[in-house]
């Protein structure tokens, strides 16, 4: 949507939202996002001044899946209840009315995302702040992962077998830039079916939980777990493996990449401090940190060959996709 456009639709749906004709918008901008689109804005009524960011799905594709926003919205009125740092949806719904599509908004907040690359603002605060910067994600993670998912069943769906989380990749083999650095994925497929576990702990996962993902003050207070697109209901242990596999540095072939940089403590502490923060053992966490890898090295495949084809560009995936071979090297090693 152009930004334009956006600001007309705002007139009204703010004027409704604040009761008040006379509301002023202003700072419309479209904000970074995927699977949804998210704007910026900011609104002036009866002398005070609040931001906020909405959220719409993409135009043209169906209100499903990571395109349904509303999945989003459920999880998040879920967390209301729960300690976990989130923003509170202040607004949403499914009328066309506003926006012509499904839609939500929460407040904006004062601070950044968790930046770890060389010379960015996390990377340079003192490692004790970003030790509790870490600390404060697992925490929230395991927080997450004792939601009560079957409520949220019906918006969710039903727990993803674990088979289905390793064969659901299938589909993009034949779409992969560099196929000769997939040689042992067949391999390393056959033994994570093989060894998939039996009963994991099941519940609410963020799907894409990284420290790209987590909201801190500058000072180093989590603010929020952003970003649900990918949020389902299965094996909650991916999550964790996820983010030990950004911060696995023999997972990388480049040690300047933001995961292997050295600015958050690596896999192994990550994992440790998910531990105390859940009060139980992990079992098969290997295997899923294995699985991890496993998907990173497809989805980087696929990024790069969309983006060699034009397709989606971005000449980052040029240099991530030097660590195909190192992901599925590690994940073997990590099955044992």
């Amino acid at each position: 949507m152009e930004l334009d456009e956006l600001e007309r639709r705002l007139v009204p749906f703010v004027a409704d939202r604040y009761d008040d004709p006379a509301a002023q918008i202003y700072a419309v901008h479209k904000m970074p996002g995927h699977a949804g689109f998210s704007y910026g804005f900011s609104v002036r009524s009866r002398g005070v001044e609040e931001s906020w960011f909405l959220r719409l799905p993409p135009p043209g594709v169906k209100w499903e899946g990571t395109a349904d926003v509303l999945r989003q919205v459920a999880v998040l009125r879920a967390l209301d209840a729960t300690d976990v740092p989130h923003c509170p949806v202040k607004w949403s719904g499914e009328d066309l009315e506003w926006f012509g599509r499904p839609y939500f908004v929460v407040p904006a907040l004062e601070g950044d995302v968790a930046r770890t690359e060389p010379g960015e603002w996390t990377a340079e605060l003192p490692e004790t702040t970003r030790v509790s910067m870490a600390r404060q994600c697992m925490q929230a993670l395991a927080s997450i992962h004792r939601l009560d998912w079957k409520p949220l069943v019906a918006r969710l769906g039903d727990p993803i077998p674990f088979d289905v989380d390793v064969t659901r990749w299938d589909r993009f083999m034949e779409k992969l830039a560099r196929p000769e650095d997939f040689a042992r994925a067949p391999t390393l497929r056959q033994k994570l079916l093989d060894r998939a576990p039996e009963d994991a702990h099941i519940g609410v996962f963020h799907g894409d939980y990284h420290f790209g993902n987590t909201f801190f003050s500058f000072e180093g207070e989590l603010r929020a777990v952003i970003d649900w697109e990918l949020t389902g209901i299965g094996a909650t242990l991916n999550d964790l493996g996820w983010v030990a596999t950004f911060n696995d540095a023999p997972a990388w072939a480049h040690p300047t990449l933001p995961g292997p940089s050295g600015a958050m403590p690596d896999a192994d502490a990550l994992c440790e401090m998910y531990r105390e923060a859940w009060g139980a053992p992990l079992p098969d966490l290997g295997w899923f940190r294995a699985l991890a890898g496993y998907k990173f090295a497809i989805i980087t495949g696929l990024n790069l060959s969309l983006h060699r084809r034009g397709k989606r560009v971005d000449p980052t995936w040029e240099t991530i996709g030097d660590s195909i071979g190192t992901l599925l090297a590690r994940a073997e090693e990590l099955l044992g």
